[in-house]
């Protein structure tokens, strides 16, 4: 993919790696496209020896032959078009590309038999090895979502409710005073922050539930679990927390806003 919403993108004369978090290191991603790589000259080289019994004669038009075959076998993977748009993954089924969108998806893959034998062959990790470090990424994907969703929590606990609860007690106490006033209240402010609030009340519950959830050792299945459940619980209180944001006066919100961030 030469656009630069690729994760992994030709730019003419290379491909350019630039899918790296900024916790992360990039030696083990260079370790599995260096093995790639590996296997995929030794594939050339076996082939055009093949071709050519050792006649140096007839290395260019062995060549020519070889990309070609290459290119026709292969050229599905190439996608010029946004990678970050439907059309890409309309375009992947269609042509019947892999397409992992989830880290689970993706680990579940790295100890698959073709994996391994490539690896074994060319003496870069065994299977007992790679079958660890596949072990090693499922344990730290479920520790670092679990601190995600612990912080989430404490942040919509200790913070957000209280802040959501203390405008709510001023609209209540300017409400009352001005029914004292014979005067009515416009009530829709304070009605949909009850709302909200009530709302991110459930939502922090059912964060809760799903961190307290215990698995059976079964690392598999925790993993499944945080991404079918812990990340849409989040995903489902920081909508509210979002919502709640607009709502609260400058004075009250505990957080910093991307306005004085920036």
């Amino acid at each position: 993919d030469r656009n630069r919403t690729s994760p992994f993108a030709f730019t003419g004369n290379k491909f350019e790696f630039r899918a790296v978090g900024s916790s992360q290191s990039i030696a083990g991603p260079l370790v599995a496209l260096n093995t790639i790589m590996a296997e995929s000259l030794d594939h050339i080289a076996t082939e055009l020896e093949k071709a050519t019994g050792g006649d140096a004669a007839k290395l260019a038009g062995a060549v020519e032959k070889l990309l070609q075959k290459i290119i026709s076998e292969h050229k599905a993977v190439i996608f010029n078009g946004n990678g970050y748009s439907q059309e890409w993954h309309d375009e992947a089924k269609k042509r019947g590309l892999p397409n992992l969108r989830t880290t689970p998806d993706a680990l579940a893959t790295l100890a698959s038999p073709t994996n391994i034998a490539m690896f074994e062959k060319y003496g870069v990790l065994s299977e007992r090895e790679l079958r660890s470090r596949s072990e090693i990424y499922m344990e730290r994907y479920c520790k670092d979502i679990n601190t995600e969703g612990q912080a989430a929590l404490q942040i919509a606990k200790t913070m957000i409710l209280p802040a959501g609860y203390r405008y709510q007690g001023e609209l209540v106490d300017i409400a009352t005073k001005l029914k004292g006033l014979g005067q009515t209240p416009h009530m829709g402010t304070l009605d949909k922050l009850t709302k909200l609030v009530g709302t991110l009340e459930q939502r922090i519950e059912g964060l809760e539930k799903a961190l307290g959830h215990h698995g059976s050792g079964d690392l598999r299945a925790e993993v499944k679990h945080f991404h079918d459940d812990v990340i849409p619980a989040m995903v489902a209180l920081r909508e509210t927390a979002d919502q709640i944001e607009v709502i609260l006066p400058d004075d009250l919100w505990p957080l910093p806003t991307y306005r004085e961030m920036l």
